[in-house]
Formats: C-alpha cells, sequence, structure tokens
C-alpha cells in the first residue's frame, strides 16, 4: 500500500495509466463512431421473398378472352383483389434483404365481366395494350410524390 502512495504523490495519472480499464473504455467510444463502416459487427439479414412470382412462360400463355378462372389456373391467386374495382387483379413481387429491395415486379391483369381484355406491368404479352388506366395511374401517382 506505501508503493500506491508514493506513487501517486510523484504521477498522479500513473496509476491510471496503468489501468486497463481507461484504454478500453477509449478504444470502444472511438469505434462507437465507426459503427456505419463496421457492418460485418451487424445482424445478418436473409433474403426475403413476398408476393406472387410471376415467370415469362406464365405471362405468355395470358390470351385475351380468357375467363378469370382460367387466369387463376395460369398465374395463380393474386396478390391484390380490390374490392372496389373487381376489373382488376394485381400481381406483385418483391425480394428484399433488410431495408434494401433487390427485385420486384408488377403485373395488373384487367377484365370486362369475366373476360381478360388487358394486361400491364413490368412485363406484359405482345398483344396487350401498354397504354392503359394502370400506367396513367402509375404516371399521376409518381408525379404527386415528386411534388409536381
Amino acid at each position: 500500500m506505501p508503493d500506491l502512495i508514493e506513487a501517486w504523490n510523484q504521477n498522479p495519472m500513473a496509476l491510471h495509466l496503468r489501468s486497463p480499464l481507461i484504454p478500453i473504455t477509449l478504444a470502444l467510444a472511438l469505434l462507437s463512431g465507426c459503427s456505419g463502416s463496421l457492418s460485418f459487427l451487424s445482424a445478418y439479414r436473409i433474403d426475403v421473398e413476398q408476393g406472387n412470382i410471376v415467370t415469362t412462360e406464365m405471362i405468355e400463355q395470358l390470351k385475351p378472352g380468357m375467363t378469370r378462372r382460367q387466369v387463376r389456373f395460369v398465374m395463380g391467386t393474386p396478390l391484390i383483389e380490390d374490392t372496389f374495382n373487381t376489373d382488376r387483379w394485381d400481381y406483385r413481387y418483391f425480394l428484399r434483404n433488410g431495408n434494401k429491395t433487390l427485385e420486384e415486379s408488377k403485373l395488373s391483369v384487367f377484365f370486362d365481366g369475366d373476360n381478360l381484355i388487358n394486361v400491364s406491368g413490368s412485363e406484359v404479352p405482345d398483344w396487350a395494350n401498354p397504354t392503359n388506366e394502370d400506367s396513367q395511374n402509375d404516371a399521376e401517382s409518381e408525379q404527386q410524390q415528386a411534388g409536381v
């Protein structure tokens, strides 16, 4: 104990430098400012698939005049069936890793009564009309989001 008192009297900071707690605390404080660049320390995020997987083969099978039942057989159950607009089915697909969207696709199928009349989206069959109400709605919503 007298050695500690003598060391304190000669150099009061000498005891603090011998303690490993201070350098460790200082190192952790400096590393906490670099947390954005230390992504290897973050949790692993898996790829999450959501929605309907729509292939080119499925889209090519769509023909004008198909019934709702035939479309459901080819494409599967739509992700969105709007109760206010029963003549439109939406097939959406997302592949995400955390907050990043890696892949996204949209396909809207339009009916007149029970018959298929049009398809719009990121990939459409050759017979589909590219200028329809869906593309106009998308353009309007993009303008509203941009604040135009």
